[in-house]
């Protein structure tokens, strides 16, 4: 597909100033620490008000998978992907069930990884390298599909000035620089400005969309003529496969090791709920008029690929350029939306790295200092982004496939974190044979020929039933036993 450059040479300049202004935030996060402890450096000393503690959270949360990933479903799917809103609200959801209940245990033991509760709570080691395990798969992969996206945004707003492999590159030293320099500080301070650029940004696009190209119903002739099969009501499958989604969103989203560190952060309580509060309303301003962009586009540039359409946005701004002013606004757009994915990016790494240090190094190294773990820390990120950058240059795959296959293994270890901040009686045992069984059971249908969806349900959905199943009627029956 070719295309022009999105962004004039001016706000080309302009992308290149304010990700360099990043580096800045991150020397201002170094001067900010107060220790060198992994409690200050991967929690920020656990002050964040609601402010910074919302933002940080909204800006890792919305990022390439609702820029590229959601809106290239919404363009393969039609109308039907606005339950994509339902998907968003649900990780909220998902947090109000745990959150209240882990936060004050967190501040009371000083907990800095979802590790360090696991092993408060089960007391078992192996139990804990497991969901570190998982953990570290599931944000590995968080980290794939973003910088993958990245890339690709890169490449389309330059035109191909600057390559898909060069854009990654380039992205990936910025975020590894200014998180190694102040950490969740750092991270958390850039997130408030990405999160900030990314709701301006996604209102005025929605905008300037809906005057350039038009509502839904102004569109209803040009469906009709290009995209006929949006109109089809949507079979039964098909609302038993969203309704695996939205399952696997709730138990899976929600429990991201990085999202579970902003919950330690937290300054206190009435910080973290209030702050969750306002996340309940971001999909509205958010999700959905993402969503109608992208449908609206597959009118009015039909039969694209599926790695064309996870760049209907662009392409459909790409368009609007010869308007009288609309380099200024897309430049923005454009910084926001990569500048939202950057957030994600270094949430996760920063997590990686946390989970790294804290529950395996320190496990195996009991009397290493705080300052030699903070500095092994650091180092890992650089490994570990290298690794990923390689990855995302190399391995071919859309960005909502990968999202569904982390997803499909996170989910496992929700009732370790859920049940167990509810049930005090729930034991180590249970929670392992559960896993074992609902890993055991999603890895055979995604790994082997058998179809990833059973009965319309995604195996992963499946394999957390029978994760639910196994863990009931073992604790069940140890119970009875005493």
């Amino acid at each position: 597909m070719e295309n022009s450059a999105l962004l004039s040479q001016g706000g080309i300049w302009f992308l290149v100033i304010y990700l360099a202004s990043l580096i800045l935030i991150g020397f201002a996060g170094k001067f900010a620490s107060k220790e060198d402890t992994l409690k200050d450096f991967y929690l920020g000393g656990n002050g964040f008000g609601v402010g910074v503690l919302f933002l940080t959270m909204y800006a890792t949360q919305y990022s390439g998978n609702s820029l590229i990933g959601f809106a290239g479903s919404a363009y393969r799917n039609g109308w039907f992907f606005l339950v994509g809103v339902t998907f968003m609200i649900a990780i909220v959801a998902g947090y109000l069930l745990y959150a209240p209940k882990l936060y004050p245990i967190s501040k009371k033991h000083g907990f800095i990884t979802i590790g360090d509760y696991i092993n408060f709570r089960y007391n078992s080691q192996t139990l804990t390298y497991i969901v570190v395990g998982i953990s570290i798969f599931a944000l590995s992969n968080y980290m794939l599909t973003n910088l993958k996206a990245i890339g690709y945004i890169m490449e389309y707003v330059t035109g191909g000035g600057v390559g898909f492999a060069e854009g990654i590159i380039f992205m990936a030293i910025i975020m590894v620089i200014y998180e190694t320099l102040g950490g969740m500080r750092s991270v958390a301070w850039t997130d408030a400005i990405q999160g900030v650029l990314l709701l301006v940004g996604v209102i005025i696009i929605f905008s300037v969309v809906m005057i350039n190209y038009g509502s839904l119903n102004d569109n209803t002739a040009l469906f009709l003529q290009n995209k006929p099969e949006l109109f089809n009501m949507p079979t039964l499958t098909n609302q038993i496969t969203w309704a695996s989604v939205l399952i696997l969103i709730f138990f899976g989203i929600s429990v991201y090791p990085q999202a579970i560190q902003r919950i330690y952060s937290a300054k206190n309580e009435t910080t973290l709920r209030r702050s969750l509060s306002l996340m309940v309303i971001m999909p509205l301003l958010t999700t959905l008029p993402l969503i109608i962009i992208a449908i609206i586009g597959s009118a009015h540039f039909p039969d694209l690929d599926k790695a064309g359409s996870e760049q209907i946005i662009l392409l459909m701004l790409n368009k609007l350029t010869h308007i009288e002013g609309m380099s200024i606004v897309i430049t923005i757009f454009v910084a926001a939306a990569i500048a939202a994915i950057m957030s994600t990016v270094d949430s996760a790494m920063l997590a990686i790295a946390s989970l790294f240090t804290q529950d395996i190094y320190h496990k195996q190294n009991p009397h290493a200092t705080q300052k030699r773990l903070t500095y092994i820390g650091k180092i890992f990120s650089w490994f570990i982004m290298a690794f990923m950058v390689v990855l995302a240059i190399n391995l071919p795959s859309t960005i909502w496939w990968l999202i569904q296959i982390k997803l499909e293994i996170l989910v496992q270890i929700a009732p370790a974190i859920m049940l167990g901040l509810h049930y005090k009686e729930l034991s180590h045992k249970s929670i392992l044979y559960g896993l074992f069984a609902g890993l055991t059971f999603t890895l055979i249908f995604l790994l082997s020929s058998l179809p990833s969806k059973p009965f319309g349900l995604h195996a992963g959905v499946i394999g957390l039933f029978i994760n639910f199943l196994v863990l009931y009627f073992h604790n069940k029956i140890a119970i009875n036993k005493n």
